[in-house]
């Protein structure tokens, strides 16, 4: 009887009518996973900044909206700071020899001050009607606002798309390609002349870049920016990777180019956040959200291992088999 009332009371209408808002959301985090993607998978560094400089990227925008400059100037400007955070953890590497991991914690610990210190207090709101533009042309324009989820989905899909494009045409470059060697073999990348502690530098500053944006658009999206509003970006930015790669490699079993890989891993943060209302549709406990993220992650990253594990026992099987015919 319980189970009865529980189900008649979920509302598949208003599972849909949530759709669209968590689509526009689930590209901005796309955004933000292409950042940890840059560092994760092609450096293969693991890079702990993003709690911080997602919150950065937030509050840079969120307080020079309020000094009036256009939403466009306020992002390039985020994301010229979230630069400079991933370039204060690359030189703490680089440089200073402090292990990767260690040196993003310690440029997130200090960011959460800064943070502090650029928005006066701990949230700063915007009104997201008067600075939710983040493109206009005589009055009209692509709205990056909850309030208007469409323009909201066009002006993350035209972004991303953009995005995805530039980082294919410049990791197609010689400097990309060599980051991108830089992070599958450093020994050999240093013996062919590649500077790596350069690579590594311009890689965190890069990955960096794209977290403040996604937190720059977040903040006009929502219409507020808190201090911490970046805390458990590493593990949703690591979902939609694993998430985007493993449906990746599903639908196109013969591998798919780099392009299609960044669009999946946009695609992942999108299927992350439809998860999430989902969750929260069915009426589960919102404090039981981070451990449905973690069991989330948790599957994405084990189907890989496990149908290669399946693979393997096949081939074991099939040599067996032919062995004693």
């Amino acid at each position: 009887m319980e189970l009865l009332t529980y189900l008649s009371s979920l509302s598949i209408p208003n599972l849909f009518s949530r759709m669209p808002a968590a689509a526009a959301q689930g590209i901005i985090w796309g955004i933000m996973a292409l950042g940890v993607y840059i560092t994760f998978r092609l450096l293969n560094v693991s890079d702990l900044t993003v709690d911080g400089s997602f919150a950065t990227g937030g509050a840079v925008t969120v307080m020079l909206l309020l000094q009036g400059l256009p939403a466009w100037a306020a992002l390039l400007l985020a994301v010229l700071v979230g630069i400079l955070t991933g370039l204060c953890t690359g030189l703490l590497h680089t440089k200073f020899g402090i292990p990767a991991i260690l040196a993003g914690i310690l440029t997130q610990f200090a960011l959460y001050s800064i943070n502090l210190r650029i928005m006066g207090k701990a949230n700063q709101t915007a009104s997201i009607k008067n600075f939710g533009m983040f493109w206009e042309t005589n009055g009209k324009g692509f709205l990056m606002s909850s309030l208007y989820v469409p323009q909201a989905l066009i002006a993350g899909l035209l972004l991303s798309a953009a995005l995805v494009a530039l980082l294919y045409w410049y990791f197609g470059t010689e400097q990309g390609s060599a980051m991108r060697a830089t992070g599958a073999n450093p020994s050999m990348s240093r013996a062919q002349g590649i500077n790596v502690s350069n690579m590594k530098l311009l890689g965190l500053a890069l990955s960096n870049g794209l977290v403040a944006l996604a937190g720059g658009l977040m903040t006009q999206f929502q219409g507020t920016a808190d201090v911490s509003m970046g805390r458990g970006a590493i593990v949703i930015g690591l979902a939609a990777i694993i998430i985007g790669e493993v449906l990746c490699d599903a639908i196109f079993r013969k591998g798919c180019n780099f392009a299609v890989r960044l669009l999946f891993v946009v695609f992942g943060g999108v299927v992350y956040y439809a998860v999430m209302v989902l969750i929260l549709w069915l009426k589960l406990d919102p404090n039981d959200l981070k451990l449905f993220t973690a069991l989330i992650v948790a599957i994405f990253l084990a189907v890989p291992y496990l149908r290669e594990q399946r693979r393997s026992s096949f081939a074991r099987s099939a040599k067996g088999g032919s062995r004693h015919a």
